[in-house]
């Protein structure tokens, strides 16, 4: 054990949990330093954060140039940066989305969503599906499925939510048309025998589950959400604090869909790394919102603002690059899954992209991802799971990724596939 990893251990609160404890003391495009001098190559890039890679200059810039004037306001008076990054962000979001309200995390906007979404609807039921994660504060937790450990001793939950199935046709066992209809099928039941419509003020979704393993909800899907969700007056609201910002190869999921959210939730890579996230609305739902009905302080920070303002102007460059790097991902993926047994799917969207792993009966393996995942340590790569068992590879290397660390990153983890294949 290292110097810092005993501090860490005698001073550092357990409940938060390091997928590794390797020292890293700089970062730079898809590679970080160890306090050894050793690079890694970082597919995990923050959880989805760091989609411009470490250290995009232009973002650097913005925030220190922001550093040298004002880095707090706490709502007490205006500032240029807080209106800049959010008329940035308007002009990148679905149609429909006209006004932006900051916060500091995925959570808390996931939480300030949902009040929006009860206040101006004046109905309190919330579906959510399951599988879906949507952050772990107590209001949050409650709409968190994708692990029960996220719930474990923390009932009572908030009242009035309701979850139904997300369509996961591997895990199943089913197509993908079928999935939708069994996960459709059971919304209906929902209404029929637990709430009526009209007692619901939103549904809650992800339009690619993330934690819960990186299942893409699909065009028939998320359309017969918002055909429902228009016939009964719900509001949509599309959780792609994950998902946005490019990763699945347009600014957000719901544009890959063409379908259209009532509210938009935003965040991670919305500052490429600092602290901000944002819910996203229509003038007509904010505007009935009534003023002071939410608050928050460090909320649209000035630095975050101007590193977010900067971050979606190099984005501009790269998000249309995605779907290209995206299908040669794909297709190095798909080659390996018919030469490694332990690959059961290959799914996803962009360069958000789960491999599921499984045993040679088609069972999620559990093991597998521990063995290979500290097989890519020990060749220089951080890379990170997902899904209720474990067992899903997130391949998400930032979004300007070179081809070379691309090609890099597959070989490690194919060889990390083999030597667990034996």
């Amino acid at each position: 054990m290292t110097d810092l990893q005993k501090r860490f251990h005698d001073i550092i609160a357990p409940v938060i949990e390091f997928d590794y404890e390797t020292e890293i003391i700089d970062g730079k495009g898809s590679w970080v330093t160890a306090a050894d001098g050793r690079q890694y190559l970082d597919f995990a890039c923050g959880i989805a954060v760091t989609n411009m890679g470490h250290r995009p200059d232009a973002v650097v810039a913005a925030a220190q140039a922001q550093l040298n004037r004002l880095w707090h306001a706490g709502g007490a008076y205006l500032y240029e940066p807080i209106v800049e990054a959010a008329e940035k962000i308007v002009d990148i979001t679905p149609d429909g989305i006209d006004k932006i309200l900051f916060m500091n995390s995925g959570a808390e906007a996931v939480e300030a969503s949902v009040k929006l979404a009860r206040k101006v609807s004046g109905r309190q039921g919330i579906i959510t599906f399951r599988a879906g994660f949507h952050g772990r504060t107590m209001g949050s937790v409650t709409y968190t499925t994708s692990k029960a450990k996220y719930r474990q001793g923390y009932h009572p939950l908030l009242p009035s939510t309701f979850v139904t199935p997300f369509p996961h046709p591997f895990g199943w066992g089913m197509t993908q048309e079928d999935a939708n209809a069994y996960a459709l099928r059971e919304l209906e039941f929902k209404f029929r025998y637990e709430v009526t419509p009209g007692e619901i003020a939103a549904f809650l979704v992800e339009p690619m589950q993330g934690e819960g393993g990186y299942y893409p909800a699909s065009h028939q899907f998320i359309h017969a959400l918002r055909a429902i969700a228009d016939e009964h007056g719900i509001l949509l609201i599309a959780d792609e604090v994950q998902t946005g910002f490019g990763r699945t190869g347009d600014w957000f999921t719901s544009q890959v869909y063409d379908v259209r959210p009532d509210i938009l939730v935003m965040g991670k890579a919305i500052a490429n790394g600092l602290p901000l996230s944002a819910v996203g609305a229509s003038a007509a739902v904010f505007d009935a919102w009534p003023s002071g009905s939410h608050g928050t302080t460090f909320g649209g920070n000035p630095v975050s603002c101007a590193a977010s303002a900067a971050n979606v102007d190099a984005l501009r460059d790269v998000v249309p690059t995605v779907d290209r790097v995206s299908e040669y991902a794909f297709s190095r993926w798909n080659e390996l899954k018919e030469r490694h047994r332990t690959i059961g799917d290959v799914r996803g969207l962009g360069l958000m992209i789960g491999i599921e792993l499984v045993t040679e009966g088609n069972e999620p393996d559990t093991e597998a991802f521990a063995s290979i995942g500290k097989h890519a340590h020990q060749a220089g790569m951080f890379i990170l799971n997902c899904g209720p068992a474990g067992n899903v590879i997130r391949f998400i290397p930032p979004l300007n990724v070179s081809r070379d660390d691309l090609d890099r990153g597959i070989d490690i983890l194919s060889d990390a596939i083999k030597a667990y294949e034996g």
